[in-house]
């Protein structure tokens, strides 16, 4: 070991404290800086996503007022469906009325009454898009509109139609009952 002591430690001047807090200084405003813009950001965002939060709140409120309304029209549009339809059926009510409240009809006056009422009916049926199906012999057989009952020999060619046993009818295009009738057997 050396008998020397060791070096005297120097003192920090004034110029390297100054140095030194001007470099804390300067890299607290820094910091303070970005913080400040960090904060700002940060209440940007909140900001943000409040307004986000009051638009899907009202989105989903007026998407379940919506549901709702269309809930009451079909409910509506269920109950009152038969309306119009019951108010074309009225007329036919009311003459079948009429046509019973008479004594001492002729038997052609029967007929004349029932055959204007059953006209009557055709008319309010036809209203309501409920059509006859009605097929005519030698008409080509449709399984869709028509049930076979039975199966007979005939001059006309296989599947036709032979007779009507009972017409069927048609509601907007759907078959409500198809047309009894019976069919030509193959020969």
């Amino acid at each position: 070991m050396s008998d020397q002591p060791f070096p005297p430690q120097q003192e920090p001047s004034d110029a390297s404290f100054q140095s030194t807090e001007g470099m804390f200084a300067s890299q607290n405003t820094a910091e303070s800086e970005t913080l400040a813009q960090v904060q700002a950001e940060l209440a940007a965002l909140q900001a943000k996503a409040g307004d986000l939060a009051d638009q899907y709140l009202r989105a989903k409120a007026d998407a379940e007022n919506s549901r709702r309304r269309a809930e009451e029209e079909i409910s509506k549009a269920r109950k009152f469906a038969v309306e119009s339809f019951a108010e074309s059926l009225l007329p036919v009510a009311d003459s079948l009325e009429a046509g019973l409240t008479i004594k001492d009809g002729t038997v052609d006056q029967i007929r004349e009454g029932a055959q204007a009422t059953l006209r009557q009916l055709v008319a309010a049926l036809e209203r309501n898009k409920v059509l006859a199906i009605a097929p005519t012999a030698g008409a080509k057989f449709d399984p869709h509109q028509h049930q076979a009952i039975s199966v007979v020999p005939s001059e006309h060619e296989a599947n036709t139609v032979v007779g009507l046993l009972q017409k069927g009818y048609l509601i907007a295009d759907r078959v409500l009952r198809p047309a009894l009738v019976t069919v030509s057997a193959p020969k």
